[in-house]
């Protein structure tokens, strides 16, 4: 199953290592330090600051769309799967 996180993008759901809300990256130097070693991987999917950060094994995207919302999506698909 995929999931639309901004723009027209869509990702495998295990695809996903990790979503992460805006304030753990802002308040965690490890977290401002993962995203700056892998500056080369970054997509910025947001026009205006991101929301949250969505991490997979080969990219990391900067979505405008917040955690709880990508969580929910990510929740609903497990649900039609069955």
């Amino acid at each position: 199953m995929y999931i639309h996180i901004g723009e027209d993008l869509n990702i495998r759901a295990k695809d996903i290592i990790s979503i992460l809300d805006k304030e753990s990256v802002n308040s965690s130097e490890l977290v401002e330090e993962f995203i700056k070693y892998h500056e080369n991987k970054l997509v910025n999917l947001s026009k205006n600051p991101f929301k949250s950060v969505v991490i997979t094994s080969d990219k990391v995207y900067l979505s405008p769309i917040a955690s709880g919302t990508l969580k929910k999506r990510s929740s609903q698909l497990s649900i039609q799967e069955f």
